[in-house]
């Protein structure tokens, strides 16, 4: 099969445009490109005020995996098999892939946007 031609490669810096995760900004760690889909890695960067969210949910007694799940731009949850190592199973979050489709350069975002607002 031939390869197929992506508007973004592995470090670039994108903003999701559509789905689930809108809004939601991270650089590509993977690039599927058989699936036509990215992985990001990044942090909840939607509002303002995320670090002051993320402040007052370790002030509130939030768990780590309940903080890294809000890191994460699209979360996917991973169950582990019992096993000696881990004798009661147990849970994975992990970013999930987001079709190129709904990503966006952020340079590209940033202009666009700019243009609306004249």
């Amino acid at each position: 099969m031939a390869s197929v031609k992506m508007h973004v490669k592995k470090g670039d810096e994108v903003v999701v445009i559509s789905g689930g995760a809108k809004g939601r900004r991270g650089k590509v760690a993977r690039v599927l490109r058989e699936r036509h889909a990215v992985i990001l890695e990044g942090s909840d960067e939607r509002a303002k005020g995320a670090d002051a969210r993320s402040r007052e949910m370790k002030a509130q007694g939030a768990s780590e995996t309940e903080m890294e799940q809000r890191r994460l731009v699209k979360p996917v949850l991973h169950y582990l098999r019992k096993s000696n190592d881990r004798p009661q199973g147990g849970l994975l979050w992990l970013e999930g892939p987001i079709d190129s489709s709904n990503v966006m350069k952020a340079e590209d975002f940033e202009a666009s946007v700019a243009r609306r607002q004249k």
